[in-house]
């Protein structure tokens, strides 16, 4: 029994080492990506609309997302007259792969990123853990921004992410490169875990689609950042409830049927971050951004300006 335990482990083990030498190719970028210098970190970004009667908005993307994620939105927001950027945040997208992959440090990305752009006092808008990165940045910097909005995301250190930590522990290489290549390349994989998060209302995902939540985990240096991710979540509730403190105005939004946070999540960060009650999406799940941009554009642009923090 152990002789036959060994080979079976040995025959595995071969497999996985030849699967993972054949799928090593890194995938390429796509071509005319925008990239700007932030804190050190070539990071790749987009822009909808080129003026606006309000401040600009920057959007600051989840686990798992991109910039290109919050095309329906930043639209949306162009077309309510509002200028409109979006990031690849370090260990996503396309932006250069520079740990550690922690909220302090993509907070230190997304100032730099204003500076480089010339972004004064934006409205930042978080979504999901990106909401922990707005959270550190306007918790550095109070200036730098004109309000704040949550974004389906609580910014605690116990929220989405938090319970994948366990695969890390338990999946160690080749089987883990193996297993995560595996998954990846799964067109059906991806459109589930899609159609999970974004719901009935959202469209549906084409070849293009797919490549386009595909191809960034796919580049040079995403796996990597991909496991260590995995063990990075949000911020202390102490340290978000300290956003009760900073006169900004500030919002949270999310889906009513947003299944990654419990249906207290909203009403709880709201309180805590001392934002107004919060704004439900009916029908909408996590991906509210995508499948309701329109009333999420509506939430953001009602945000009073801000006169001074």
């Amino acid at each position: 029994m152990l002789a036959t335990l060994l080979t079976l482990c040995l025959l595995a083990t071969s497999a996985s080492l030849i699967y993972n030498a054949a799928t090593s190719t890194p995938a390429a970028e796509p071509a005319g990506l925008k990239f700007v210098t932030a804190d050190g970190i070539r990071t790749r970004y987009l822009q909808w609309g080129t003026d606006g009667t309000g401040p600009p908005v920057v959007l600051v993307h989840g686990f798992a997302e991109s910039a290109d994620t919050f095309d329906p939105l930043g639209s949306a927001l162009a077309a309510a007259h509002r200028r409109v950027y979006a990031l690849d945040l370090t260990g996503w997208g396309y932006s250069q792969r520079q740990g550690p992959y922690d909220a302090d440090h993509q907070a230190k990305q997304l100032l730099g990123f204003l500076d480089a752009l010339h972004l004064q006092a934006p409205v930042l808008v978080g979504h999901s853990t990106g909401a922990a990165v707005i959270a550190a940045a306007v918790l550095d910097d109070p200036s730098r921004a004109s309000g704040l909005v949550f974004l389906d995301g609580d910014g605690l250190n116990t929220g989405a992410g938090s319970g994948a930590q366990w695969l890390e522990s338990i999946l160690i290489n080749p089987y883990r490169t193996t297993l995560l290549r595996l998954a990846i390349r799964q067109d059906w994989l991806i459109r589930q875990i899609y159609d999970d998060n974004c719901g009935p209302g959202c469209p549906s995902l084409d070849a293009a689609g797919v490549d386009q939540w595909r191809r960034p985990l796919q580049v040079a240096g995403a796996q990597d950042a991909l496991w260590q991710e995995l063990s990075i979540v949000g911020l202390p509730a102490a340290r978000i409830a300290e956003l009760a403190g900073l006169r900004m105005p500030k919002a949270v939004v999310f889906g009513a049927d947003d299944g990654v946070f419990p249906q207290s999540a909203p009403y709880d960060t709201a309180k805590r971050i001392g934002a107004p009650p919060p704004t439900i999406i009916p029908g909408a799940r996590h991906l509210s951004f995508i499948s309701n941009p329109e009333q999420v554009s509506a939430a953001i642009t009602s945000l009073p300006v801000a006169h001074g923090n």
